[in-house]
């Protein structure tokens, strides 16, 4: 496993130590408005205004969840937080604090974790102003790995479940579908060397048109929005959209009939493809949709299958981790 280094550091975790790491990065990490005690202490204390709260944890593994030869350290503490916070918006929650958890080998150079600290801060701040990182821990591993437990305020809402799509409402999603998959297509096709090994200079070149799955940018404010504007059901579109709609078509005991023409001129990776961390909701009918959603097609009586497109029974295609991409199984 190669990794990033700094030609102006050579210190490493080794060399430092837990204590002397953890040091240097507090001081690069967002702290939360609704933190009442912060890094330091055994826990962390953070205020629950609504007196319940939301919770979710993540984890992103090199290897299955990323390469170190295609991401920057800070793309790492970028797409860590936006991945949970979007999960905590998917219940129609405001992300409050994130606890993370690293793993990583003793030779990783300490440059390296204050530049995920800092994709942390920033997607923080770009995201979810106000939320903040509050506590973690630091260990050695062989395998770099990155763990993050996110909490939101309900703000007195109830929770937008999966299970409260009804027959009649809107679908809708907030966010790109299949952006992506595309991204991580080009990646596998034009970042690796000879060998098929991912390339650290070829992946370089594409960041910009790799951004969306290398540091997505999910709209983690339309999760409130959809709340308040009465949303049924909603979740974070993470393995691919006819997937994620199945679960909330098998929670809710109804189907899924997907407009093929609001889809995009490729449907087919619209509905399978992961990562976009878009969210899915659905809505009662005649509710004016909120922020960015836009419709893409009707909660129907439910069905053999649970996925449609354009009344046509569909797979629910999409990313599991211990399979893989799964293209046919319903």
């Amino acid at each position: 496993m190669s990794m990033p280094t700094d030609a102006g550091s050579a210190e490493t975790l080794g060399d430092l130590g837990e204590s002397g790491v953890l040091a240097r990065i507090f001081p690069r990490l967002p702290a939360a408005a609704a933190q009442l005690l912060g890094p330091g202490d055994d826990a962390a204390i953070v205020a629950a205004p609504d007196g319940r709260y939301v919770v979710t944890t993540d984890l992103m593994v090199h290897g299955p969840d990323f390469r170190l030869a295609w991401s920057t350290p800070h793309d790492l503490g970028w797409k860590a937080a936006a991945s949970n916070l979007s999960d905590v918006a998917a219940m129609g929650a405001v992300p409050t604090a994130l606890v993370v958890a690293i793993a990583a080998p003793p030779a990783t150079p300490v440059a390296m974790l204050e530049g995920i600290a800092d994709g942390f801060r920033d997607a923080c701040e770009a995201l979810a102003p106000g939320c903040g990182v509050v506590g973690g821990d630091l260990s050695a591993s062989d395998t770099f790995t990155i763990a993050v437990t996110a909490f939101g305020d309900l703000e007195g809402r109830v929770p937008v479940l999966r299970s409260g799509a009804r027959v009649g409402d809107v679908v809708a999603v907030s966010g790109p579908l299949g952006a992506a998959a595309t991204a991580l297509r080009l990646l596998f096709a034009e970042a690796v060397d000879a060998d098929g090994v991912p390339d650290a200079a070829r992946a370089a070149a594409l960041r910009d048109r790799a951004r969306s799955q290398l540091a997505p940018a999910p709209p983690i404010g339309d999760g409130p929005l959809a709340a308040l504007a009465g949303a049924t059901a909603m979740l974070d579109l993470s393995d691919g959209l006819a997937k994620d709609a199945a679960r909330v078509a098998d929670a809710s005991g109804v189907s899924i009939d997907f407009d093929s023409s609001a889809l995009g001129d490729d449907p087919e990776l619209a509905l399978g493809g992961g990562e976009d961390h878009s969210l899915f909701a659905t809505f009662p009918p005649g509710v004016e949709l909120p922020g960015g959603f836009r419709r893409v097609g009707a909660v129907v009586s439910a069905d053999a299958s649970r996925i449609l497109l354009d009344g046509v029974p569909h797979p629910a295609t999409g990313w599991d981790p211990f399979t893989g991409w799964d293209r046919s199984a319903d």
